[in-house]
């Protein structure tokens, strides 16, 4: 999307919103409610659909997802109004890229984390479509708590808000 000015086309200047949080924690639910509520040409990207799917690797230091996921939000900057990127993005792999476009948007960026408790998100995951494909032992074994990035203006996002809720905040936010 660009804005159409007297000299010519203009880049928009774009909102990034990073989703952060523990597997089941509903980071993913949101993401997607956030993409419907702002429309046409809000980018989402997935943690899980450029590592898991689009290259079938692991999660691990210096996997090949976090260049990628760092390109692919990157072109969203003044193409897209929104660039929400969500995923469990743990702070020790993700940390230093999730601060750069940080700084690559400007600040022009929104950071949430969903901080529940184990219990919940194991409450959460057995309703999920995955729910088969791993169980407690491994969300156990990825289970990261208070992972936060510890970045300007980071928001909590906790077991007794709402999903409306959620949304409302995100969206009040952006404006």
């Amino acid at each position: 999307m660009y804005v159409v000015a007297q000299k010519g086309l203009i880049p928009i200047k774009t909102k990034l919103i990073i989703l952060r949080g523990n597997s089941g924690s509903g980071k993913t639910t949101i993401a997607k409610s956030l993409q419907n509520h702002f429309g046409d040409g809000t980018l989402l990207v997935s943690q899980d659909v450029v590592r898991r799917d689009m290259l079938s690797v692991r999660d691990r230091k210096g996997n090949l997802s976090l260049e990628l996921i760092r390109q692919i939000t990157e072109y969203g900057k003044g193409k897209c109004e929104f660039v929400i990127l969500e995923g469990i993005l743990v702070k020790e792999r993700y940390g230093e890229m999730l601060t750069d476009l940080i700084n690559f948007y400007e600040g022009n960026a929104e950071v949430y984390y969903f901080d529940l408790p184990f219990e919940k998100t194991v409450e959460r995951h057995k309703s999920r479509p995955l729910a088969d494909a791993f169980g407690e032992e491994s969300l156990r074994a990825w289970w990261r708590p208070k992972d936060c990035l510890g970045t300007a203006g980071e928001t909590m996002l906790t077991e007794e808000m709402t999903e409306e809720g959620i949304l409302d905040l995100i969206a009040s936010r952006i404006g």
